[in-house]
Protein backbone atom coordinates (compact mmCIF):
# COMPACT_ATOMS: atom_id res chain seq x y z
CA UNK A 1 0.00 0.00 0.00
CA UNK A 2 1.30 3.61 -0.79
CA UNK A 3 1.99 5.86 2.35
CA UNK A 4 2.50 9.35 2.22
CA UNK A 5 5.17 10.50 4.44
CA UNK A 6 3.58 14.10 5.10
CA UNK A 7 5.79 16.98 6.26
CA UNK A 8 3.52 19.70 7.58
CA UNK A 9 2.98 22.75 5.17
CA UNK A 10 4.66 21.70 2.70
CA UNK A 11 3.92 20.64 -1.41
CA UNK A 12 3.00 16.90 0.33
CA UNK A 13 -0.62 18.71 0.50
CA UNK A 14 -0.56 18.11 -3.40
CA UNK A 15 -0.58 14.25 -2.93
CA UNK A 16 -2.69 13.74 0.33
CA UNK A 17 -5.38 16.08 -2.25
CA UNK A 18 -4.61 13.41 -5.07
CA UNK A 19 -4.77 10.44 -2.73
CA UNK A 20 -8.73 11.95 -0.93
CA UNK A 21 -9.55 12.69 -4.64
CA UNK A 22 -9.31 8.52 -5.68
CA UNK A 23 -10.64 7.62 -2.30
CA UNK A 24 -9.03 4.43 -2.05
CA UNK A 25 -6.86 3.19 0.99
CA UNK A 26 -3.53 4.55 1.45
CA UNK A 27 -0.99 5.33 4.49
CA UNK A 28 -0.65 8.44 6.30
CA UNK A 29 2.64 9.29 8.62
CA UNK A 30 2.63 13.15 10.00
CA UNK A 31 5.86 14.75 10.48
CA UNK A 32 6.12 18.33 12.02
CA UNK A 33 8.90 20.78 11.29
CA UNK A 34 11.72 21.62 13.55
CA UNK A 35 10.03 25.18 15.48
CA UNK A 36 12.94 27.06 15.00
CA UNK A 37 14.55 25.98 11.51
CA UNK A 38 11.16 25.21 10.09
CA UNK A 39 12.71 22.23 8.25
CA UNK A 40 12.21 18.91 7.94
CA UNK A 41 13.30 16.91 10.59
CA UNK A 42 15.75 13.86 10.26
CA UNK A 43 13.65 11.84 10.11
CA UNK A 44 12.03 12.70 7.23
CA UNK A 45 14.95 13.74 5.25
CA UNK A 46 16.24 10.27 5.59
CA UNK A 47 14.10 9.04 3.78
CA UNK A 48 15.33 10.48 0.35
CA UNK A 49 18.40 11.99 -1.08
CA UNK A 50 16.74 15.08 -1.80
CA UNK A 51 15.52 15.83 1.76
CA UNK A 52 12.78 17.40 0.43
CA UNK A 53 8.75 16.66 0.39
CA UNK A 54 6.99 14.89 -0.53
CA UNK A 55 7.74 11.56 -0.23
CA UNK A 56 5.78 8.22 -0.73
CA UNK A 57 6.87 5.00 -0.12
CA UNK A 58 5.32 1.66 -1.42
CA UNK A 59 7.13 -1.24 -0.32
CA UNK A 60 10.44 -1.06 -1.48
CA UNK A 61 9.91 1.78 -3.44
CA UNK A 62 10.97 5.55 -2.24
CA UNK A 63 9.93 8.01 -4.08
CA UNK A 64 9.86 11.94 -4.82
CA UNK A 65 9.26 14.73 -6.03
CA UNK A 66 5.09 15.89 -6.47
CA UNK A 67 4.61 15.07 -10.43
CA UNK A 68 6.78 11.97 -10.47
CA UNK A 69 4.79 10.57 -7.32
CA UNK A 70 1.42 11.84 -8.87
CA UNK A 71 2.07 9.52 -12.16
CA UNK A 72 3.22 6.97 -9.74
CA UNK A 73 0.33 6.81 -7.91
CA UNK A 74 -2.25 7.08 -11.37
CA UNK A 75 -0.53 4.46 -12.29
CA UNK A 76 -1.52 2.34 -9.75
CA UNK A 77 -5.27 3.18 -10.04
CA UNK A 78 -5.99 2.70 -13.52
CA UNK A 79 -9.63 3.60 -13.05
CA UNK A 80 -9.96 7.19 -12.82
CA UNK A 81 -10.31 10.08 -14.79
CA UNK A 82 -7.36 12.34 -13.66
CA UNK A 83 -5.13 11.88 -16.59
CA UNK A 84 -6.45 12.35 -19.50
CA UNK A 85 -5.38 9.45 -22.24
CA UNK A 86 -3.11 10.11 -25.33
CA UNK A 87 -5.68 10.54 -28.33
CA UNK A 88 -8.17 13.11 -25.61
CA UNK A 89 -8.25 16.27 -27.20
CA UNK A 90 -6.98 17.84 -23.46
CA UNK A 91 -4.15 15.42 -23.37
CA UNK A 92 -1.80 18.99 -24.95
CA UNK A 93 -3.07 21.34 -22.30
CA UNK A 94 -2.98 18.52 -19.91
CA UNK A 95 0.77 18.02 -20.42
CA UNK A 96 1.57 21.71 -20.45
CA UNK A 97 0.20 22.54 -17.19
CA UNK A 98 1.07 19.64 -15.16
CA UNK A 99 4.66 20.26 -16.11
CA UNK A 100 4.60 23.93 -16.15
CA UNK A 101 2.88 23.57 -12.85
CA UNK A 102 6.12 22.64 -11.10
CA UNK A 103 8.43 23.65 -14.18
CA UNK A 104 7.66 27.27 -14.57
CA UNK A 105 5.27 28.48 -11.98
CA UNK A 106 6.66 27.16 -8.72
CA UNK A 107 9.76 27.51 -9.25
CA UNK A 108 9.56 30.83 -9.99
CA UNK A 109 7.15 31.46 -7.21
CA UNK A 110 9.51 29.74 -4.58
CA UNK A 111 13.00 31.83 -5.81
CA UNK A 112 10.52 34.86 -5.20
CA UNK A 113 10.17 34.03 -2.16
CA UNK A 114 13.09 33.01 -1.37
CA UNK A 115 14.68 35.92 -2.21
CA UNK A 116 12.13 37.74 0.62
CA UNK A 117 13.26 35.85 3.02
CA UNK A 118 16.84 36.33 2.00
CA UNK A 119 16.21 39.86 2.79
CA UNK A 120 14.29 39.49 6.06
CA UNK A 121 17.38 37.55 7.53
CA UNK A 122 20.13 39.98 5.82
CA UNK A 123 22.42 41.70 8.33
CA UNK A 124 20.53 44.85 8.95
CA UNK A 125 23.84 46.93 7.91
CA UNK A 126 23.29 45.13 4.19
CA UNK A 127 19.68 44.64 4.30
CA UNK A 128 19.27 47.96 2.14
CA UNK A 129 21.78 46.75 -0.64
CA UNK A 130 20.16 43.15 -0.33
CA UNK A 131 16.12 45.06 -0.67
CA UNK A 132 18.06 46.37 -3.62
CA UNK A 133 19.71 43.84 -5.31
CA UNK A 134 16.65 41.33 -4.78
CA UNK A 135 14.04 44.08 -6.27
CA UNK A 136 16.29 44.25 -9.40
CA UNK A 137 16.28 40.45 -9.72
CA UNK A 138 12.31 40.27 -9.30
CA UNK A 139 11.70 43.23 -11.88
CA UNK A 140 14.57 41.83 -14.50
CA UNK A 141 13.78 38.21 -14.23
CA UNK A 142 10.41 36.78 -11.83
CA UNK A 143 8.45 39.62 -12.08
CA UNK A 144 7.95 38.94 -15.96
CA UNK A 145 8.21 35.77 -15.88
CA UNK A 146 5.31 35.28 -13.48
CA UNK A 147 3.40 37.85 -15.22
CA UNK A 148 3.75 35.34 -18.47
CA UNK A 149 2.55 32.38 -16.67
CA UNK A 150 -0.36 34.51 -14.87
CA UNK A 151 -1.48 35.63 -18.34
CA UNK A 152 -1.39 32.34 -19.73
CA UNK A 153 -3.21 30.58 -16.99
CA UNK A 154 -5.99 33.88 -17.01
CA UNK A 155 -6.87 33.29 -20.37
CA UNK A 156 -7.20 29.44 -20.35
CA UNK A 157 -9.27 29.77 -17.21
CA UNK A 158 -11.81 32.00 -19.09
CA UNK A 159 -12.46 29.66 -21.62
CA UNK A 160 -12.19 26.88 -19.43
CA UNK A 161 -13.17 26.17 -15.81
CA UNK A 162 -10.55 24.23 -14.84
CA UNK A 163 -6.83 24.33 -16.56
CA UNK A 164 -6.49 21.57 -19.25
CA UNK A 165 -10.33 21.74 -20.25
CA UNK A 166 -13.79 20.81 -19.33
CA UNK A 167 -13.03 18.29 -16.37
CA UNK A 168 -10.74 18.26 -13.17
CA UNK A 169 -7.41 16.50 -13.87
CA UNK A 170 -4.05 15.83 -12.20
CA UNK A 171 -2.93 18.93 -13.48
CA UNK A 172 -5.50 20.99 -11.27
CA UNK A 173 -4.03 19.20 -8.59
CA UNK A 174 0.10 20.20 -9.46
CA UNK A 175 -1.44 23.78 -10.49
CA UNK A 176 -4.05 24.46 -8.04
CA UNK A 177 -1.42 24.21 -5.22
CA UNK A 178 0.40 26.94 -6.52
CA UNK A 179 -2.10 28.84 -7.09
CA UNK A 180 -3.28 28.84 -3.91
CA UNK A 181 0.15 29.92 -2.27
CA UNK A 182 -0.30 32.42 -3.95
CA UNK A 183 -3.50 33.91 -3.67
CA UNK A 184 -2.41 33.20 0.48
CA UNK A 185 0.91 35.42 -0.19
CA UNK A 186 -1.20 38.62 -1.66
CA UNK A 187 0.07 37.70 -4.46
CA UNK A 188 -3.10 36.87 -6.95
CA UNK A 189 -4.61 40.20 -7.77
CA UNK A 190 -7.85 41.51 -9.36
CA UNK A 191 -5.66 41.27 -13.00
CA UNK A 192 -6.94 37.54 -12.68
CA UNK A 193 -10.58 37.46 -11.38
CA UNK A 194 -10.83 33.81 -13.62
CA UNK A 195 -8.21 32.24 -11.38
CA UNK A 196 -9.40 34.10 -8.13
CA UNK A 197 -12.55 31.99 -9.37
CA UNK A 198 -10.21 28.75 -9.94
CA UNK A 199 -8.86 29.19 -6.65
CA UNK A 200 -12.52 29.16 -5.04
CA UNK A 201 -13.52 26.43 -7.47
CA UNK A 202 -10.45 23.74 -6.03
CA UNK A 203 -10.50 24.85 -2.16
CA UNK A 204 -14.34 23.88 -2.40
CA UNK A 205 -13.99 20.68 -4.00
CA UNK A 206 -14.48 17.89 -0.89
CA UNK A 207 -11.41 15.97 -1.55
CA UNK A 208 -9.55 19.50 -0.71
CA UNK A 209 -11.39 19.92 2.21
CA UNK A 210 -10.82 15.79 3.10
CA UNK A 211 -7.34 16.79 2.81
CA UNK A 212 -6.96 19.74 4.79
CA UNK A 213 -9.04 18.00 7.80
CA UNK A 214 -6.56 15.25 7.95
CA UNK A 215 -3.26 17.69 7.84
CA UNK A 216 -4.88 19.96 10.43
CA UNK A 217 -1.80 22.23 10.55
CA UNK A 218 -1.38 23.64 6.69
CA UNK A 219 -1.17 27.16 6.57
CA UNK A 220 0.52 27.26 3.20
CA UNK A 221 3.86 29.09 4.71
CA UNK A 222 6.28 27.44 4.00
CA UNK A 223 6.35 25.83 0.50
Amino acid sequence: MITLHHLENSQSIRILWLLEELGGAYGFKMYDRDPETMLAPDDYKALSPLGTAPVITDGTVVLAESNAIIDYILDKAPNQDLRPKTDDADRVPYLFWFHAAQGSYQSLQTGRFVNSIAVERSPRLVRGIIRKVMATLDSAFYGPRLSTVMGMMEEQLSQHPFIAGERFTAADIALGYTVQMASMRGQLSDDYPHTQAYVERMEARPAWQAALAKDGKFQGVPS
